[in-house]
């Protein structure tokens, strides 16, 4: 029991100290920035069981241990159908990392089983609906997903290479279908290599996808995009090591000046409608 504790101890004190530059700093960068905690909050951080969830929950038992807001904390894991071997793998880190979490059961997996087009789409919504509605009747107000910062490049890369649109996944948004509830996302500027280096450093083991439909279906579309755009940054990354921070500040930088349409609210903008109305004045272009 005592050597239990000294390892979350020790596994706890490296995030502030040995990975404080490359994780801690940067995700108190982004709770800060975007103001993902206030006063009174309860936020119920959901754990999938793979490396970055059970950072988050980590880092978020660390910033709350600071006191420097009032907010209340739980640690959900819902099973969508894990096998008993997976399962047990989420209880057994969670106690050594000493994560007090709550499990509900849903039937996911069986759902997306027999789902052909977008499993991994679709299941990332349930998945969602899921934990926002356990979320409110525990009390909870937000819920934390543990997506990382080369989530967010490859969502904004996938988006223009093969969706045709400049977008990015925001570091928090309000639920469109549950009223009251925000989504945050803690980790928005740590680097998925610095998750590993901390599990490694750790020598810990996490679950990976664990999904019984993506270990038959290893052509999926929405995997295998986001493993072809980490593939691209990986080689990005060595003509520029800072190639993923520029796709990044992309989406912060839009000159809308600049651009041919956009879109707010559901409603199309195009630089046509002022086109005529907007003829500069003073020095003529080449």
């Amino acid at each position: 029991m005592e050597e239990n504790i000294e390892r979350y101890k020790e596994i706890e004190k490296s995030i502030t100290s040995v990975f404080r530059k490359s994780i801690w700093l940067k995700f108190v960068q982004g709770i800060k920035e975007f103001e993902m905690i206030k006063d009174g909050d309860k936020i119920a951080v959901c754990i999938s069981g793979g490396k970055d969830s059970m950072l988050l929950a980590k880092c978020m038992q660390e910033i709350k241990r600071h006191r420097q807001m009032e907010f209340e904390l739980v640690f959900l894991v819902m099973d969508p159908g894990y096998n008993e071997i997976n399962r047990q793998k989420i209880i057994d880190n969670a106690k050594l990392l000493n994560i007090p979490i709550t499990i509900f059961n849903s039937n996911i997996f069986d759902v997306v089983e027999k789902i052909d087009d977008h499993p991994c789409y679709l299941c990332a919504r349930m998945r969602r609906g899921h934990l926002y509605k356990k979320a409110r009747s525990m009390g909870c107000n937000k819920i934390a997903l543990g997506h990382h910062f080369d989530d967010v490049v490859e969502t904004i890369l996938m988006g223009m290479l093969y969706g045709a649109q400049m977008q990015t996944m925001m570091p928090k948004l309000h639920s469109t279908f549950h009223e009251g509830m925000e989504l945050i996302r803690p980790l928005y500027y740590v680097k998925e290599a610095d998750i590993i280096n901390w599990r490694d450093y750790n020598k810990l083991e996490f679950i990976q996808c664990a999904c019984k439909v993506t270990e038959r279906r290893k052509d999926d579309e929405d995997g295998s995009k986001r493993d072809e755009m980490k593939r691209l940054i990986k080689q990005l990354r060595e003509v520029y090591d800072k190639v993923d921070m520029n796709i990044y500040n992309s989406t912060k930088n839009v000159n809308l000046s600049t651009v041919i349409s956009y879109v707010k609210d559901g409603q199309v903008y195009h630089f046509l409608d002022e086109y005529d109305t907007k003829i500069p004045k003073g020095k003529e272009e080449n």
